[in-house]
């Protein structure tokens, strides 16, 4: 396979012509007339590279970025101290700039011409990259073949979106090594980037030209205005009451449209992510960042279709969750959680896997973030599954959205032993959309005329709308203000 050099790769990602490099004359670590001396001189002379890494700036799409990239033809891309450096400087002048930072990386890991010194350089590389982070700069990885040792473990894993080049070796330890340690050949298939995304470890297998795609997408919403957004007019919501049975069934049709359909029909600049980052995926939570006309938000959402296809949501779902919560902090992002679940995963793997934790957790991490947040009960809302996206500044919810304790059939099979009289316990808890707003618990309600199903194009439109006019204006308090608000709902509810 015919992979980009690291100066072909920026040519492909950035704008043409905008390139310029941060580089002065790496300090030669190496002794005079040292084997390691004649090494670095044999590299440079052919590979047309100074060191195993390049740093600078350009535009991309015409937006001022920072970025580091590895070249691997020199020296396998190795990490020394004036590499470290290197890398070091550009990560922070990236930071003092407000630059958002590209990375690509692909290198065996550390020089072992430098040994333990190279070794922990690994750590101010790392601190640099979590102040950067740590002043909610985006940080945009793309592995490269190969990317292994202490450099996957240390900046090339810090992403808040990663990306892998497509068949690219990522791994811990190098297979060579592996074997030559072990005498048995590494496992096949395991230390691939596409095995790397089915294993919710990276967002995205891609290559060069449509990294930039990626990284554009994901540019707009990461790096959108936060102030100074116009807020539109009022959306509609008045509606007309509904029996609660008949809003449940509505709810559950195949053809009622979910979250993947409010993204395309009603979103602009989506880019899908991937899992937890720590090796879990579930397919029923989607995680995206998308914007909902001028507002921009981290976006999690209950699939129906998949949990009905695939399996219920899970504590894996619950954990990626908890990364859009993560991400939605540390840049300051709005959030968006969408509710709509039959119930969660009733199984031995979700009872071992910490459901019930991952709930709470949910629950905690969700009330005290300090991002914006709103969420849409966008149709079903069973148990602890739609509990656990719920709290947040404000709450809307589809008009035959609903929210219960059980499916009104596992409250029934409770109280009667039997799951006959569902409708009337549906209609007695006080579950459909206009019971929630009555009791303080929906803020808004979207209308369907007469049914989601019937119009969904105007309908994610409509939802999309006042998505944007939520955020749009809990963007326009202050967050001492908005966390306090939120606390207080939630302490006085049902008082």
């Amino acid at each position: 396979m015919n992979r980009p050099d690291a100066r072909a790769l920026i040519g492909a990602v950035l704008d043409p012509g905008t390139w310029r490099s941060w580089d002065a004359p790496p300090s030669d670590p190496a002794e005079p007339g040292s084997d390691y001396a004649e090494e670095l001189a044999a590299a440079r002379a052919k590979t047309g590279y100074d060191e195993s890494v390049i740093s600078g700036e350009g535009l991309l799409d015409g937006r001022r970025v920072a970025v580091v990239a590895c070249e691997f033809s020199f020296l396998a891309g190795s990490i020394g101290v004036a590499a470290a450096e290197r890398l070091t400087a550009a990560v922070e002048r990236a930071t003092a700039e407000r630059l958002p930072l590209l990375a690509a990386p692909a290198s065996g890991g550390t020089r072992m011409q430098e040994g333990a010194l190279a070794f922990t350089q690994m750590v101010k590389i790392t601190a640099a990259v979590a102040a950067h982070r740590a002043a909610g700069l985006p940080y945009v990885v793309y592995l490269r073949h190969p990317t292994t040792g202490g450099v996957l473990a240390s900046w090339g894993s810090l992403g808040h979106v990663t990306a892998a080049e497509p068949g690219a070796l990522i791994g811990f330890l190098g297979p060579r090594v592996f074997e030559s340690l072990h005498g048995y050949p590494f496992p096949e298939g395991v230390q691939v980037a596409e095995n790397l995304f089915a294993h919710g470890l990276v967002d995205a297998v891609v290559s060069a030209e449509d990294a930039r795609a990626i990284a554009i997408r994901a540019l707009a919403v990461l790096c959108a205005p936060r102030e100074g957004l116009q807020r539109g007019p009022e959306p509609d919501g008045d509606v007309q009451a509904v029996q609660a049975w008949e809003a449940i069934t509505r709810s559950r049709r195949d053809d009622r449209p979910g979250v993947r359909a409010l993204l395309k029909l009603g979103a602009a600049d989506v880019t899908p992510l991937n899992g937890t980052g720590e090796g879990e995926n579930d397919p029923s939570l989607l995680l995206a960042l998308a914007r909902f006309g001028a507002a921009p938000a981290v976006v999690l959402g209950q699939d129906r279709r998949r949990q009905r296809a695939e399996a219920p949501l899970g504590p894996a779902g619950l954990r990626v969750a908890r990364r859009g919560m993560r991400l939605a902090s540390e840049l300051g992002l709005p959030l968006v959680t969408v509710i709509d679940t039959a119930g969660a995963a009733l199984s031995k793997a979700a009872e071992e896997g910490g459901l019930a934790a991952e709930i709470a957790r949910c629950l905690a991490d969700l009330v005290m973030l300090d991002a914006p947040t709103v969420c849409l009960l966008l149709g079903e809302g069973a148990g602890g599954a739609a509990l656990a996206l719920l709290p947040a500044d404000r709450v809307l919810a589809a008009q035959h959205g609903w929210l219960s304790p059980l499916p009104p059939e596992g409250a029934s099979a409770i109280l009667y032993r039997s799951v006959d009289f569902a409708p009337e316990i549906a209609s007695a808890q006080g579950v459909k959309s206009t019971d929630l707003k009555r009791d303080g618990i929906v803020d808004r309600i979207v209308p369907e005329f007469p049914d989601a199903a019937y119009e969904p194009e105007a309908f994610c439109r409509r939802v999309a709308a006042a998505l944007e006019y939520e955020i749009t204006g809990l963007l326009g308090q202050a967050p001492a203000d908005r966390l306090a608000a939120r606390l207080s709902r939630y302490r006085t509810l049902g008082r």
